[in-house]
């Protein structure tokens, strides 16, 4: 097939970018005039397009699918024009080319979107609207999935992902959003040590904040999952997580674990700017995606820490 791939210099992105080029005719999108994005891409063997470009050029080429993973993912963003035009205009703008031109399409939401989990964590459609998120970025992905569900016109198969925390190989081009198995292996290597984020809710102990901790190739098999079967009955917008939370404090104990150290953690206060809007539980509600078929397990976060660990020390990074 013919495939474009926005957001290819991003984490997820590289990475499905790896397995996609195996198989099909590769696009990859995004803002290359970012150096370590370039960097991040260099084994891809695909053609490029920038990010501007892509509206325009997809025009003149034929598409047999889009997936849409380019987005401004920075929680702590403030920048509410930059997300309407990054994350809201140029999705709807991808969406439309779709449908008039009968392309499947499928895109990253986000389990921001939940807020602080008072409505649960559910992707049943009728009650995405009810949802509250915390900070501008899950906003502009909560708007997209309700902009999707009102349109009356789809492309011919579609569906939209609620990644949940995310973590694996390439992620270290995240920065301050990289996961805390990334920051912990780089404090040990600089100080031996871990410093993870304290609560700051008197409910709840300091390390024991959870999410739902996913594994990126685990992500990339349930994308490819949707697009190997490109059916318009299980179109939709579904969770993207293994269903399990489990603490910070435990990702932290197991990268130290991994490289044969005893664990040595600390904590400091949660920054200022992310404290009021930080996320203390997540849980991915799968009922609907296994619904669709998809049987294949999730690693544990046991499996997933011991692999990446792995690959970090392999890379000498």
């Amino acid at each position: 097939m013919n495939i474009v791939l926005t957001g290819a210099g991003g984490f997820i992105g590289s990475r499905l970018a790896i397995t996609l080029q195996e198989d099909h005719n590769l696009t990859i999108v995004d803002d290359w005039s970012v150096a370590n994005k370039v960097a991040l891409a260099a084994p891809i063997s695909a053609q490029r397009w920038h990010r501007d470009d892509c509206l325009d050029l997809i025009k003149e080429h034929h598409v047999d699918a889009v997936i849409h993973l380019g987005a401004r993912t920075d929680t702590a963003e403030q920048d509410l024009a930059l997300f309407d035009r990054l994350n809201l205009q140029y999705s709807k703008d991808l969406w439309a080319h779709c449908t008039t031109h009968s392309i499947p399409f499928y895109y990253a939401s986000s389990a921001a979107t939940y807020g602080l989990g008072n409505k649960g964590f559910s992707d049943d459609p009728t009650l995405i609207t009810d949802l509250q998120p915390l900070n501008p970025y899950g906003q502009s992905k909560q708007d997209f999935d309700l902009w999707v569900l009102a349109q009356k016109q789809h492309p011919p198969a579609w569906a939209g992902f609620k990644f949940f925390n995310v973590y694996g190989p390439h992620e270290q081009y995240k920065g301050r959003m990289a996961s805390v198995v990334w920051h912990t292996y780089q404090q040990i290597k600089a100080t031996g040590a871990m410093k993870l984020f304290r609560s700051h809710r008197s409910d709840i102990a300091d390390g024991q904040q959870s999410r739902d901790f996913v594994y990126v190739d685990d992500v990339t098999q349930v994308l490819t999952y949707f697009l190997d079967q490109r059916s318009a009955t299980i179109s939709g917008i579904y969770n993207l997580g293994t269903g399990k939370a489990r603490p910070f404090i435990d990702l932290a104990k197991l990268t130290f674990e991994a490289q044969g150290l005893t664990p040595d953690i600390s904590f400091i206060d949660t920054p200022a700017d992310i404290r009021e809007t930080y996320q203390y539980y997540t849980q991915a509600d799968l009922t609907r995606l296994r619904a669709t078929g998809y049987a294949r397990g999730f690693r544990t976060l046991e499996q997933g820490v011991a692999d990446y660990v792995t690959c970090l020390i392999d890379h000498n990074l």
